[in-house]
């Protein structure tokens, strides 16, 4: 099994042909057009960290404990896991990884982390990986100074961003420009030696493109009429590229499971440096559409048929459909958010969401119910600007409004009937969630990752 997790989605297509022009993709294309794809997929969270601990668990971050449990203005900050951050992933979550040793996987993940890094949080650890390389969290958290990255103030009071190989770093500042080619190599042999081994695997690829600062390696640079986000785009489309032809080339796609999302919406602050939302409103951080809908690609050639399907479905069902497809049973000693998909990748159409709920944090601003979208807060994705209580919520019907420009009026039948349901369902929600510690309120300036402190953390 193959998950291709991307940063900062290059563009939230709503039917894979609103596509920036200047951008050629064609093995993501190609993933597309072959296999199963979903037009309405979302991210748990709008935002790195807790989306990917949400993508491995299944579980909604404020019950993994991925979220800040501070107030406005101080989770401003508290969004993700940075260098000083003492808290990670806990023990006690069931991963992928590690729900699928119970039937003899092996498990890597190449690429970025970003569930922690101190006190045992590291994907080999806490995890449940068995192998990883690649960085620890986003490579704008310690700028590669002296590379020929802009850095910001901001960027440079923590240590250099360092590659890791499992536990052990083995270069600081990391590489940017040779990245992608050696985790190509990397997951390449991994998969071989899985396949030679006769060991069923689980390779989680998550890519450090399209994040800012961008890069490209050699090949790839000015050969985009988007600049350098588009070559960086490219090099992901041709990593993905290199892997499918690789399972093919041991004969083992026909036996491989394939998927392919995104962890957020554009970083749309960072301007022609981000990719585009495409028709939805907002982007990174928001939990309007363009934040949280994301790309979803399903690929296993001889069982999937080239297909399109309208349900709305998360990166959190990801778990449960793994595990499914693997013949795990799902945990029953914990909530478990998302459900298999996997009735869908056959042609059925028994999958269904009644509610879909998008926390920013500890609260819910939005609810997704059928082709309804109800907000009961909304706030820019990085701005200063408070929550907005919204008292009416607002409701949209994004099947017609994808853009969400036109809510529909309070005044009108479908409003009180759709809201009530809504709300209904929210309470129950609210009264499911059991909050864990907050894992991302906890700094220590001492727990940024060094290789060597006499060499200011300069090692290769």
């Amino acid at each position: 099994m193959v998950i291709f997790h991307v940063m900062d989605t290059l563009v939230s297509n709503y039917l894979y042909r609103i596509k920036l022009v200047a951008i050629i993709t064609p093995n993501i294309d190609r993933l597309a057009l072959e296999g199963l794809r979903f037009t309405q997929f979302y991210t748990a969270d709008p935002i790195c960290s807790p989306s990917r601990s949400a993508l491995l668990t299944g579980r909604l971050p404020v019950r993994n404990g991925v979220y800040s449990q501070t107030t406005y203005p101080e989770d401003l900050i508290f969004r993700v896991f940075f260098p000083w951050s003492s808290g990670g992933i806990r023990d006690y979550e069931i991963t992928i990884a590690k729900a699928l040793k119970n039937k003899g996987y092996q498990s890597a993940i190449i690429g970025k982390w970003h569930l922690g890094h101190y006190d045992g949080s590291l994907p080999t650890q806490n995890g449940g990986f068995d192998y990883f390389y690649g960085l620890p969290y986003s490579q704008d958290e310690g700028c590669p100074p002296g590379k020929g990255f802009p850095c910001t103030k901001w960027e440079e009071i923590w240590p250099p961003v360092p590659l890791f190989r499992n536990e052990e770093i083995i270069e600081q500042p990391v590489d940017l420009l040779s990245l992608t080619p050696r985790y190509n190599q990397e997951a390449k042999k991994f998969i071989e030696n899985s396949t030679k081994s006769n060991t069923p695997f689980f390779l989680y690829m998550a890519y450090d493109e399209v994040h800012v600062p961008l890069f490209a390696s050699t090949p790839f640079q000015n050969t985009s009429r988007r600049g350098l986000f588009g070559d960086a785009a490219r090099e992901m489309d041709d990593s993905i590229g290199q892997i499918i032809q690789y399972l093919k080339q041991l004969n083992i796609d026909k036996n491989t499971f394939v998927f392919f999302t995104s962890d957020n919406g554009p970083f749309l602050m960072e301007g022609i440096h981000s990719g585009s939302a495409g028709l939805f409103r907002g982007g990174k951080g928001e939990t309007w559409e363009g934040g949280i809908r994301e790309p979803g690609i399903a690929w296993w050639p001889g069982t999937i048929t080239p297909s399109i399907t309208l349900e709305p479905a998360t990166t959190m069902d990801l778990f449960a459909t793994v595990l499914d497809l693997a013949g795990v049973p799902i945990p029953n000693d914990r909530v478990i958010d998302g459900k298999s998909f996997a009735s869908l990748l056959k042609g059925k159409s028994n999958f269904t969401h009644s509610y879909l709920f998008f926390h920013r944090n500890q609260e819910v601003y939005a609810v997704r119910h059928k082709q309804y979208k109800a907000h009961f807060i909304t706030r820019s994705g990085f701005g200063l600007d408070p929550p907005k209580h919204h008292d009416p919520p607002i409701l949209y019907n994004i099947e017609v409004d994808p853009s969400e420009n036109y809510p529909i009026d309070p005044s009108d039948p479908v409003f009180n009937l759709t809201i009530t349901k809504i709300k209904n369902a929210l309470i129950e929600h609210q009264n499911s969630i059991k909050f864990v510690d907050p894992q991302l309120d906890d700094l220590n300036v001492m727990v940024g990752p060094c290789c060597d402190e006499k060499t200011k953390c300069f090692c290769n």
